[in-house]
């Protein structure tokens, strides 16, 4: 679980970089559609996983990872970041 809220924050950070300055609702948006790839991404692996217990071991990671990404969006939001251009 740890190596999944470390590449959030990175896909947190990686989106502040990229921002080019549209404040923070752009931002919040970038975290949380990287939350969901990754999500997608996990649920993909689940549809092909070998066991059930491992299909529902990362369809629940999957929704942990995509819950956590939309509590990113709203807690950037609600900080009001500010982009500042350069």
């Amino acid at each position: 679980m740890r190596h999944v809220t470390k590449a959030l924050l990175g896909a947190g950070m990686l989106a502040l970089a990229a921002c080019g300055g549209s404040g923070d609702d752009a931002l919040g948006d970038n975290v949380a559609e990287a939350a969901d790839a990754k999500a997608d991404t996990m649920e993909d692996q689940a549809d092909a996983a070998a066991t059930e217990g491992q299909e529902d071991a990362l369809e629940k990671n999957a929704q942990v990872v995509r819950e956590t990404g939309q509590a990113q969006e709203e807690a950037i939001d609600d900080a009001d970041v500010e982009v500042q251009q350069q």
